[in-house]
């Protein structure tokens, strides 16, 4: 059975999280209208979300449910 290795998700991690939370800063800016607000809301969200994020990919790489395999079928 094929695994995704950890360091395959830590990488996963860290790039979603940088495209998300930048998605976070700007969304509160236009809510809160400060800066200062987008980068402190982003600067918690960052720290929760790499932990449980991480953890849920963990979980998916462990399933094998919805794991298609090909077989190389004889021509």
């Amino acid at each position: 059975m094929d695994h995704a290795t950890r360091k395959r998700s830590f990488a996963k991690t860290m790039s979603w999280r940088m495209l998300a939370t930048t998605d976070t800063i700007v969304i509160a800016r236009l809510i809160t209208g400060s800066w200062q607000a987008g980068f402190a809301i982003g600067g918690i969200e960052i720290l929760t979300k790499v932990i449980l994020y991480y953890l849920h990919e963990r979980g998916w790489a462990n399933l094998e449910w919805g794991i298609v395999r090909e077989r190389n079928l004889p021509n």
